[in-house]
């Protein structure tokens, strides 16, 4: 396998569900802060963004992981861990891609650019924070949505009240589907000494993951009524905690396999509540 080709498996370009998770909330935000008619080139570079910012991260994940991740079934094959690439040359991608990443910015506002550094702080330093805390999942909650406040700064020129809710409330979802993620390799992540959502909430992980659910879409609920958004927005809501209930029947045997579902199905349950969202804009 050629260098390039092992470079897009360190940012898995091969597995877009991470750049998925990181958009919904980000075109939430940028359709909430404009009213349903965000411009095309800040939404051109929000989307282009948000994809490379995933990038890089995947990159310094697995450089902060690489002694850890041979341990684990699920990422012992990845190109730094299994030895194909270098340390350094993970660190160059990650660096390469902020750097092409924070270009795309320059267009936009000071205090857009000055959240887009706190931003990469909270990237750069989540991989460390499963060394000691023991829900890293809500860290990873911020990260994941730091487009919200960022989305709202481009827009409006300040980031109000409710865009903190709004990352309040992915914090919330991020716990959710990290926690049903984390449950696919708890046994190999207790051997190791790591720290995960899956292994602090013990035999409560389900009830935990149903609870966050909950009050990530009391959030967006209340933010969005907040907003003005009626009920076509009401009814992606209500998909969302029908697919959240679905992924209680999935996680509910703490089948490994199932347990992955469900997590990769947290993609359409973001899906629906942008178009929720884009929906009350267009015909409420």
């Amino acid at each position: 396998m050629n260098k390039l080709a092992l470079y897009f498996r360190l940012i898995r370009a091969d597995k877009p569900i991470g750049i998925l998770l990181l958009l919904w909330p980000t075109l939430w935000a940028l359709w909430m802060a404009s009213n349903g008619h965000p411009d095309l080139q800040v939404l051109t570079i929000f989307v282009i963004g948000t994809a490379l910012m995933r990038s890089a991260g995947c990159a310094i994940n697995d450089y902060a992981d690489r002694d850890f991740d041979r341990h684990v079934k699920r990422t012992v094959d990845r190109p730094l861990t299994s030895g194909r690439i270098k340390g350094w040359e993970a660190l160059m991608v990650a660096a390469v891609l902020a750097i092409v990443s924070f270009l795309l910015i320059l267009p936009l506002n000071t205090l857009t650019k000055q959240l887009s550094v706190v931003a990469v702080v909270v990237a750069a330093s989540y991989p460390y924070f499963k060394r000691f805390f023991a829900i890293p999942q809500a860290y990873l909650g911020i990260a994941f949505g730091f487009g919200i406040p960022m989305s709202f700064a481009a827009v409006q020129g300040h980031v109000p009240a409710v865009a903190w809710w709004l990352l309040a409330a992915n914090v919330f979802w991020s716990v959710a589907y990290d926690t049903e993620y984390a449950m696919v390799d708890r046994d190999d992540d207790i051997k190791i000494g790591m720290r995960t959502s899956a292994i602090t909430f013990g035999r409560f992980d389900v009830a935990a993951i149903m609870l966050c659910y909950t009050a990530a879409l009391g959030i967006d609920l209340a933010c969005g009524w907040t907003l003005g958004l009626r009920w076509w927005f009401v009814g992606g809501v209500a998909v969302a905690a029908a697919m959240a209930a679905y992924h209680y029947t999935l996680i509910r045997g703490r089948d490994r396999m199932l347990c992955f579902k469900a997590f990769r199905h947290n993609n359409w349950l973001g899906a629906a509540l942008f178009a929720g969202v884009a929906l009350d804009y267009a015909l409420g």
